[in-house]
């Protein structure tokens, strides 16, 4: 009964580990809002299902059976397979941007029902054999999921409609821009900027005066002109500073 428990909770696992990569390419290609904050909630959610089954499975000792972590290593790397081979063809399914969010809510939809009945018969066999520990995390998930479903489920008519707005009347609202890989490299520049204009170019930056600084870039090398320049723009943004760093840099 035990050998049973383990496998079912091997193909939740499995399940949720390949709906992690799934969720991350639709996020990539859909632009901000509802729906969008919908998948990426679930992505949080989706992360936390995959970490308290493994500690389930842990908790049940199934690594100390070959056999069964054999085989939850292979359905975990097949669902990886089969999630990573999914992503090029949604970036090629429908003829517009809309249609291809669309699409991907609509598996969404088939996804969470069959993770639904997943944990709904991981549940009834936990109840059948006495595992209560397994039922009720099984119930807890699939609450989750059930309310992701109904989510989902509300926003398809106003992505229907985007698509018909698209493709009908010529008024499309699909930006490429606002996509999750668009905000992604946004937010990897941005931080890279704060990063590099985080540290002080020397101590007691911050106390000294722009004349201070100034007098300081006069013997400065190129590379710390760049600095000053780049953590200046980065926090206080004095205009003499600037100019002065710009002076240094200008080639005679």
């Amino acid at each position: 009964m035990n050998q049973k428990i383990v496998q079912y909770l091997n193909e939740a696992h499995a399940s949720e580990m390949a709906l992690v990569r799934v969720l991350q390419s639709q996020i990539a290609m859909t632009p901000r809002g509802s729906y969008r904050r919908a998948i990426e909630k679930h992505l949080t959610e989706t992360r936390s299902h995959a970490e308290r089954l493994q500690r389930r499975l842990a908790e049940l000792d199934a690594g100390s059976n070959p056999l069964h972590a054999g085989i939850g290593l292979i359905e975990t790397a097949v669902g990886q397979v089969l999630a990573l081979s999914k992503t090029p063809f949604d970036l090629l399914r429908g003829t517009s941007g809309e249609e291809k969010v669309l699409k991907n809510a609509k598996d969404t939809c088939a996804t969470e029902a069959l993770e639904i009945a997943t944990y709904q018969a991981l549940e009834e066999l936990a109840v059948h054999v006495g595992d209560d520990e397994t039922a009720k995390l099984a119930r807890v998930i699939r609450r989750e999921e059930e309310r992701m479903l109904e989510r989902v489920q509300k926003e398809i008519p106003a992505l229907v409609d985007a698509v018909a707005r698209a493709e009908f009347a010529d008024d499309p609202s699909y930006d490429p821009t606002r996509t999750g890989a668009a905000d992604a490299v946004r937010r990897t520049a941005r931080t890279t900027a704060e990063r590099a204009g985080a540290a002080e170019p020397w101590r007691g930056y911050d106390k000294a005066t722009v004349e201070d600084i100034r007098k300081r870039l006069e013997r400065a090398d190129d590379e710390l002109a760049r600095n000053v320049r780049r953590y200046e723009r980065a926090h206080k943004n004095r205009a003499g500073v600037i100019e002065a760093t710009e002076r240094e840099l200008t080639p005679a």
